[in-house]
């Protein structure tokens, strides 16, 4: 059972975000499990679950919202020169599980983990019914870097991302957006803000203004074969090229 922060258990597991939000950081319900059900249900609200061992399931619905247009990604004069330099894969939906472990890790600002075990096993279903996917860097048969996270209609929901190596999420976020914008994909949702998105062309949004987007991006059909793309070498990026 979900309850809203009122404490009501609602008729519907989740009311409108742009009704029922109050809370400044935009927590909106708790409780419930994360289904393949629930999990797409909330993603189409602009909804997505974020807690740490022994909480609760806890729901949220930012204002404002973080997202990046596919056309607005920026690459820095020494990220073009990393591109240029080669010798990095970047392969789609090889290596799903090793890419949410390693987005598990602690990371040096962190004591622990929100990537519980459990949302790991969530995630994993939905990329076996097709509904998240993984973006790889790889140095040769090592994966250095990669994200991941969930594909519906012509947007994409961001979830995590890590680093072995330098600049290996940038490039990542190169790939990914140059993909998303030539198969169709409205925007890359990116959910809350930081400096590292924001150096990379992510905006902030008012949280009406990205349910509005969503809903459009919802209704769009993008061409699937962007997840059965070959590998690609970093170099032959289009943006290693401008």
């Amino acid at each position: 059972m979900i309850f809203h922060l009122d404490g009501t258990a609602p008729d519907t597991p989740f009311p409108n975000p742009e009704l029922a939000t109050r809370d400044p950081d935009g927590l909106l319900s708790v409780g419930g499990d994360l289904s393949r059900t629930r999990l797409l249900q909330a993603y189409s609200q602009g909804i997505f679950p974020w807690y740490s061992d022994g909480q609760p399931i806890l729901w949220w619905s930012p204002d404002p919202r973080t997202v990046l247009y596919p056309g607005d990604i920026h690459v820095s004069h020494s990220l073009k020169k990393r591109l240029r330099k080669g010798g990095l894969e970047l392969r789609l939906d090889t290596a799903f599980n090793a890419v949410t472990e390693a987005c598990a890790e602690p990371r040096d600002t962190q004591d622990g983990t929100w990537l519980l075990p459990e949302m790991r096993a969530a995630y994993a279903e939905l990329h076996r019914s097709g509904d998240a996917h993984s973006i790889e860097l790889w140095r040769n048969r090592e994966l250095v870097g990669g994200m991941y996270g969930i594909a519906m209609g012509g947007a994409f929901f961001g979830e995590s991302m890590f680093s072995r190596v330098t600049d290996a999420s940038k490039i990542v976020m190169v790939y990914l957006a140059e993909q998303l914008q030539e198969h169709g994909f409205r925007f890359l949702d990116c959910q809350v803000f930081n400096p590292h998105l924001a150096s990379m062309g992510a905006v902030e949004i008012p949280r009406s203004r990205f349910l509005t987007e969503l809903e459009a991006a919802l209704t769009l059909q993008p061409a699937s074969s962007l997840w059965q793309q070959p590998p690609l070498d970093c170099q032959k990026l289009a943006h290693a090229e401008t």
